[in-house]
């Protein structure tokens, strides 16, 4: 079984284990509100380096990703990133991600944990005769996230670069022991959200840093259960529950985002366009909140009177809300604000009311 090069660091911090694509990460560290708290109110630190990574080199990478990713990537100049998906021809997604744009190479970070996923669906994308060339760094690198309202000045004092003026999805090369890392300026917990991506050799280095510069300041790890907490509260969507084959980009409210309407032929592109053009989006990804402590499981079907009208993709209760929050997908006739549903877990009936997403955001 892989692990991450923390693994023993997550041990001795009293850490629970979950594991996902075949890596046992950090569930918690023994109190999920107080890492939920931490990331609110001051700073949280999590492990991600379990996450699909890419790295993609040669003359003719920006060429081949701009022809078969769902976003315009040419805009894009050394240090800045932005969202994408890959479709199927039918349009339904294979993989969400962020791609950031280096001197000489391009980084590819999946959104959610899918393991190699992204990287197998890519591949068969790459022809004899492209220059270019795709290495699965999963394994040969880590990827730590700070976060919260203090993130900024925790990094800044962890590793001597200030990351405060960082804009979003952009990047900024750094030493950290002997290796070099890149900060990125991200979005997973509706806070401030800092990731560092460093080969694994200085994975450690990094952590004992981040955790001894956030201590003044009550920085805590924080586990996979918070975070899920964090984003969903946040109104952020993630490849594998929420967006996965049965979707299209349109239908996940990722239009400006993920996805391009004037860039040219990608896989999936004229259902998309025709998705646009005609505004018949089948379904809507929106919030809900249920009015009971019942977390319902994804797959979890959802019914208007005795109409089945969609379906649950996440949920987890809210410490901030004091209430279950899930992500949904029901029919765009049942997905305005307001609009009372039902979502039956185990036979019984429990309600649920849609709610604008994002559930947080900062003030």
């Amino acid at each position: 079984m892989k692990q991450s090069p923390l693994h023993n660091q997550h041990v001795q911090l009293g850490a629970t284990f979950q594991e996902v694509s075949g890596t046992p990460i950090p569930a918690q560290y023994g109190n999920i509100t107080a890492e939920h708290a931490a990331v609110r109110q001051a700073a949280g630190v999590s492990d991600l380096s379990h996450r699909g990574k890419v790295l993609v080199t040669g003359d003719d990478r920006i060429k081949w990703l701009q022809s078969i990713i769902s976003n315009d990537i040419l805009p894009l100049k050394a240090g800045q990133g932005g969202y994408s998906s890959f479709l199927t021809h039918k349009g339904k997604m294979l993989g969400y991600f962020r791609v950031y744009i280096q001197p000489d190479a391009i980084w590819i970070e999946d959104v959610g944990e899918v393991g190699d996923a992204t990287f197998h669906s890519l591949r068969k994308f790459l022809l004899y005769g492209t220059k270019a060339k795709m290495e699965n760094c999963t394994e040969s690198w880590g990827l730590l996230l700070v976060s919260g309202p203090k993130a900024a000045e925790v990094v800044t004092a962890a590793f001597g670069t200030d990351v405060r003026s960082l804009e979003l999805l952009h990047t900024v090369s750094v030493t950290i022991g002997g290796q070099q890392a890149l900060i990125i300026r991200t979005e997973e917990t509706g806070e401030q959200d800092f990731e560092v991506l460093i080969p694994v050799e200085g994975v450690t280095v990094a952590w004992e840093q981040l955790m001894t510069a956030g201590a003044p300041f009550g920085i805590k790890p924080v586990g996979a259960e918070a975070r899920e907490v964090l984003r969903i509260e946040a109104g952020l969507p993630k490849a594998g529950p929420d967006l996965n084959e049965e979707i299209v980009p349109p239908e996940a409210n990722l239009e400006g985002k993920a996805f391009s309407l004037s860039k040219g032929c990608y896989p999936g592109q004229e259902v998309v366009a025709r998705m646009d053009t005609y505004g018949n989006v089948r379904r809507h990804l929106v919030g809900l909140i249920l009015q009971d402590t019942t977390v319902p499981p994804k797959g979890a079907k959802l019914f208007s009177g005795d109409r089945e009208v969609g379906w649950i993709s996440s949920a987890a209760f809210s410490p901030q809300r004091n209430a279950v929050l899930a992500f949904g997908f029901p029919l765009r006739d049942f997905s305005s604000p307001d609009t009372a549903l039902t979502v039956e877990v185990a036979g019984t009936r429990h309600p649920a009311t849609v709610h604008a997403l994002p559930f947080y955001v900062r003030s």
